[in-house]
């Protein structure tokens, strides 16, 4: 059987079309974002997957989730979903959806794992040459993992820069040995 990923990927494609032909990505965004967290609930699982349930209960119920971000393409979709039994997919459509969004607006998520907590300035710098290498909007996500000893590790689409003091000791250990 196909991964989940590659069976979401032409539903994710559709409806960025269809977000990007309304003028709508941020909306969207955030649609799926919270029918995604939905459809993890082990009770929303349940009710989807239930032969009592009609995929039109279904829906309705999802719309009525999505209250005002809800629309008639929304509706569409969703029911598209249902129909095909894919609204499990909805995790995964809405993952390749921002890396769609990502990709057409020119931004990128760095994640930055820092020994200790940056300060703005440094975080600004590391904004700035990322931006500068990658020719894109960057926007930091930061975390604290004090076992670094030193240093940071940032994670950017496919670079990846480990510059932190645990890193070079293994570096050096493998030249060691």
């Amino acid at each position: 059987m196909a991964e989940a990923i590659t069976v979401a990927r032409p539903y994710a494609n559709a409806v960025f079309a269809v977000a990007k032909e309304e003028d709508r990505l941020k909306q969207w965004s955030e649609l799926l974002g919270l029918l995604a967290q939905c459809v993890a609930d082990a009770d929303l699982q349940r009710l989807i997957t239930s032969p009592a349930v009609s995929d039109q209960q279904t829906v309705d119920v999802l719309v009525d989730i999505a209250a005002d971000l809800a629309s008639d393409s929304v509706r569409n979709f969703l029911s598209l979903l249902a129909e095909n039994n894919r609204l499990l997919l909805l995790d995964d459509i809405a993952v390749i959806f921002e890396e769609l969004r990502a990709e057409a607006e020119q931004s990128l998520t760095a994640e930055v794992i820092t020994a200790k907590p940056l300060t703005d300035e440094q975080a600004s710098k590391i904004s700035a040459a990322l931006n500068k290498r990658l020719g894109r909007d960057i926007t930091l996500d930061v975390s604290v993992d004090e076992s670094l000893l030193g240093g940071a590790i940032i994670r950017a689409g496919d670079l990846v820069i480990d510059g932190s003091a645990l890193g070079k000791l293994n570096r050096l250990a493998n030249a060691l040995s």
